[in-house]
């Protein structure tokens, strides 16, 4: 996993803050705070020139505001840049919290320096504490710093110079090497999530199912705990897995199963199974998707990636656990032999289905991967997966969909998203919904019903009677669309949240 950042924490007592030689300074000040002790210190430094700039009203302390001073006589950094963080009474979600992280870390990505320190008034949470703050700073930090750099036809530089940043923790009651060991889990989490973020970017001619099958062999090469293994269109023939096969059939690019395996401890412990949706490019098949943004199927894998990625984080994090990655990848193009509306398939699982609809193609790769998973015995089973346009409707942007036979793993996912910042809402999976999976011609159709991401989910429970399983729908959360067009990487933080919380 590349690593954008030199990322450093500190202790260190307020009164030497002022002759920190560093090329910016980034300090934290709440709204109408002149009297914070950070602040005080810099003002007596620079013999009240913060509090003048304060009472004039030229920062006002608001989130999202920042106020940049060149020089400041009697203080060191080159530049001082005091950065809003807001009403201290209102900083009670972890959102707000992370929104004042991500504005410091921006704050010192754009000011074209190479190196920022960044002090922080503090964030007081009533469930949260300076070792949830330092995970935060590495995850958003170098997360952040994440920009597009495949040299395609012509040189592309990386969008920041800043190499370097160094946290100053100065009240921590925290030992420093606890504060330094969530800041490089957090970093690692950064990485692994820009891992996705690059994979789901690339366009659909060059990140194939044959180059996510290259990428994660690559994986498996750097770390020793971590093997993989893919198998092409012919041994998954010869296993039955025609449901997958037949998304891929209009396709020149050949359809592959690629399982990774992480070992973390013993034989006997069941692992954690992580199953992620690859449909490298998808046109809609048969079912041909409108033209109109249809550049934008090129992430119709950032489930893939969002496994590959995470399974870097726990291998490069040597988490005790077992977790396999289970990523059925296909192309779905409107070929000579593509599956046509009305066809009938045969399941890895035995079941058959009848597929209405060729752009509901995400299910069906799924349906033969979660069948497949059930050799592992798992102890859980989360499939992850842009797989309805319906949740874009339902949940926007912002949130995943959630779905599940288990509610306390519901509950655990629910609750890993919150504190990373990775949230998901839980919709319901209700016998009611199943009945408009009914076919006349096979034991399941795979559309149905106006509640499109509840009936996919209710499509994927056939083949997950057997373990308990969770869905993720991240069609709306997968990537950005406008000028910020992208990846995300979601939801990588929530999945190493919920490993790591596994451990605990």
């Amino acid at each position: 996993m590349k690593k954008y950042l030199n990322i450093d924490l500190k202790l260190l007592d307020l009164e030497k803050i002022s002759k920190i030689n560093t090329d910016l300074l980034i300090v934290g000040c709440y709204k109408g705070n002149s009297s914070g002790k950070i602040i005080k210190i810099l003002d007596q430094a620079s013999h009240g020139a913060i509090k003048k700039i304060i009472k004039r009203g030229d920062h006002k302390g608001l989130i999202g505001t920042s106020l940049s001073i060149p020089t400041l006589q009697g203080v060191k950094s080159e530049r001082v840049n005091i950065l809003g963080c807001g009403e201290r009474t209102k900083v009670k979600s972890l959102e707000q919290a992370i929104k004042i992280i991500s504005n410091a870390v921006q704050s010192a990505k754009s000011s074209g320096s190479k190196d920022a320190y960044i002090i922080l008034p503090r964030i007081k949470l009533n469930n949260q504490n300076d070792q949830w703050l330092s995970y935060q700073i590495g995850l958003i930090a170098e997360s952040s710093c994440y920009s597009y750099t495949p040299k395609l036809g012509k040189s592309k530089n990386n969008l920041t110079k800043l190499k370097k940043i160094t946290v100053i923790f100065t009240e921590s009651k925290n030992n420093i090497n606890d504060l330094k060991k969530e800041l490089l889990k957090g970093q690692i989490t950064g990485q692994g999530v820009n891992v996705a973020k690059e994979l789901g970017n690339l366009p659909g001619n060059i990140c194939t199912p044959s180059h996510l099958a290259k990428e994660s062999k690559a994986a498996s090469q750097k770390y020793n705990n971590l093997s993989c293994k893919v198998l092409g269109e012919k041994e998954m023939s010869k296993l039955g897995l025609d449901c997958l096969l037949s998304v891929g059939e209009g396709s020149a690019q050949e359809s592959k199963l690629i399982c990774l395996e992480y070992k973390g401890s013993s034989k006997n412990k069941k692992p954690f199974v992580l199953v992620g949706k690859g449909i490298t490019f998808d046109t809609g098949g048969i079912s041909l998707k409108p033209g109109n943004a249809m550049d934008e199927m090129k992430y119709d894998m950032c489930g893939a990636a969002s496994v590959l990625g995470t399974l870097q984080i726990v291998a490069a994090m040597k988490l005790p656990l077992n977790v396999t990655g289970i990523i059925p990848a296909a192309e779905n193009m409107p070929g000579s032999k593509a599956t046509k509306p009305g066809d009938v398939v045969k399941t890895l699982s035995g079941k058959t289905v009848e597929i209405l609809n060729t752009d509901a193609e995400g299910r069906l790769v799924l349906a033969d991967a979660l069948t497949y998973a059930k050799r592992y015995k798992p102890d859980t089973v989360i499939d992850i997966a842009t797989l309805t346009g319906a949740c874009l409707v339902a949940l926007g942007n912002a949130t995943s969909g959630l779905l599940s036979n288990n509610d306390v793993l519901a509950k655990s996912l629910y609750n890993a998203g919150l504190n990373a910042g990775d949230r998901a809402w839980q919709l319901p999976l209700w016998d009611v919904y199943q009945k408009d999976l009914d076919s006349n011609f096979a034991d399941i159709a795979n559309i149905g019903g106006r509640a499109g991401t509840i009936t996919a989910a209710c499509f994927l429970s056939r083949f997950t009677e057997d373990f308990t399983w969770a869905h993720l729908d991240i069609a709306g959360t997968a990537w950005i669309q406008g000028k910020m067009k992208g990846a995300t990487g979601r939801p990588v933080p929530l999945l190493t949240e919920y490993l790591l919380n596994q451990i605990k």
